[in-house]
């Protein structure tokens, strides 16, 4: 039977996540309606604010960001400038690029700040039923929650494999993508690693292996480029998102998104590091090249390489990045039966407020590129969602009708006194 408290088991809005996306929406949505707190629920299986992103970061090593210090999850634009003032050397010069210790600090503070701890429901979505109006979360403690409205402001997508990697046999541990090591907990001296990707991810990993006292082979299928941010600027405002929002073919849109980002790139700094590197011997930067096939032989990666060149490796990861497909969230399957909608590459065409056609479901971070454009999976990216989002939650004449209103709220009081 599942639990009868009224709170744990009916919300007016679930948020599903609870990382940067996450506590953007909330910060904005609470300086609009600031006696909501008990109207938001998140779902995160950690429990707690940005604990993946945290995670992430200290795991590969992250030092700074790679966003300026305008972006970040609160409303007031130098609230982080603010914080700030007390550090010494908090930014990273060019366009004051906060460090990472000063960013986790700022989202500390935010959550003290707007009284957030208590909203975090310690659970995972395995599902989300439509009930027209509204929506059952089925919850990995056995519970379900009823929401009237629900925003899925989870993570970039699910790790993008290159076909060569799929299947292959090997002892634990030695074939990881990128959101698999975790740097401090290694020991690699002594150890040849190949690294596969082109990005920024890619970049921080090399340097924690040579520092451990790996070698290193950085592999990147193009050129290393050198690009301060992962899209330009320019995609940030009017510049193009103006000629970008009139655009009314989606598929145009589409390929403005993989232009606009177009693969990794590493900062200056990170590249200027790793060029040391080759110089010093400690790693090799193999570019314009990529793995055809690779086999855990004799203890170790024997890989063939598309250059004709064959590698040796205790380690192979892979900084490949991810995909973004609305079809791999399994978790909104039923939605999508109930309620189909059309897709461009894998991402959902949504109204203006970023809501799923023909219910009260909300998107956030790279799913909702088409609208948001490039930038939608980044901290500048979840501000502007927040801001078509929002509006639709607290406006009456945004939201669904009264009378869906009335039999969402029947629903859930008969779904409440059955078993």
């Amino acid at each position: 039977m599942a639990s009868t408290d009224p709170a744990s088991q009916r919300v007016d809005i679930a948020v599903i996540g609870a990382g940067p996306q996450a506590l953007t929406l909330v910060t904005h949505l609470l300086q609009k309606r600031k006696g909501w707190h008990q109207r938001i629920r998140l779902l995160d299986p950690s429990g707690s604010w940005m604990t993946h992103w945290q995670r992430q970061f200290r795991a590969q090593e992250i030092p700074y960001l790679r966003s300026p210090a305008v972006h970040h999850p609160d409303p007031d634009p130098y609230g982080l400038r603010r914080l700030a003032e007390s550090w010494s050397q908090p930014f990273v010069p060019p366009y004051d690029r906060p460090t990472t210790a000063l960013f986790e600090e700022f989202c500390r503070d935010l959550v003290r700040r707007w009284r957030l701890d208590s909203l975090v429901i310690p659970a995972q979505v395995q599902q989300v039923r439509s009930l027209q109006p509204g929506f059952a979360l089925d919850l990995s403690n056995g519970e379900t929650l009823a929401a009237r409205r629900v925003v899925l402001a989870r993570g970039t997508g699910i790790p993008a494999l290159p076909p060569w990697s799929l299947g292959l046999d090997h002892p634990p541990g030695r074939l990881c993508h990128s959101c698999e090591v975790d740097l401090p907990s290694l020991q690699l001296a002594g150890e040849t690693i190949v690294i596969v990707g082109g990005g920024l991810t890619s970049g921080h990993l090399a340097l924690g292996a040579v520092k451990r006292g790996a070698r290193v082979i950085l592999m990147t299928r193009r050129p290393a480029r050198e690009q301060l941010f992962d899209t330009d600027p320019g995609w940030l405002g009017p510049k193009y998102l103006k000629g970008f929002e009139q655009e009314s073919c989606w598929e145009r849109r589409w390929q403005f998104i993989q232009a606009a980002r177009d693969g990794g790139s590493f900062t200056p700094e990170v590249l200027t590091q790793l060029r040391s590197l080759v110089r010093q011997g400690s790693l090799v930067l193999q570019e314009s090249c990529q793995i055809q096939r690779a086999a855990w032989q004799n203890h170790r990666w024997q890989i063939r390489c598309s250059d004709g060149s064959s590698l040796t490796a205790d380690r192979l990861w892979l900084a490949t990045g991810y995909r973004v497909d609305v079809t791999d969230e399994k978790i909104l399957q039923p939605v999508m039966e109930r309620h189909p909608l059309k897709a461009v590459g894998g991402l959902p065409i949504l109204d203006s407020h970023l809501r799923w056609p023909g219910c009260e479901l909300f998107v956030m971070g790279g799913l909702a590129a088409l609208q948001v454009g490039p930038v939608a999976r980044n901290l500048s990216g979840a501000r502007m969602a927040a801001q078509r989002i929002v509006p639709a939650l607290i406006k009456p004449s945004l939201a669904r009708t009264v009378e869906e209103l009335k039999t969402w709220r029947k629903t859930v009081s008969q779904g409440n006194n059955s078993e």
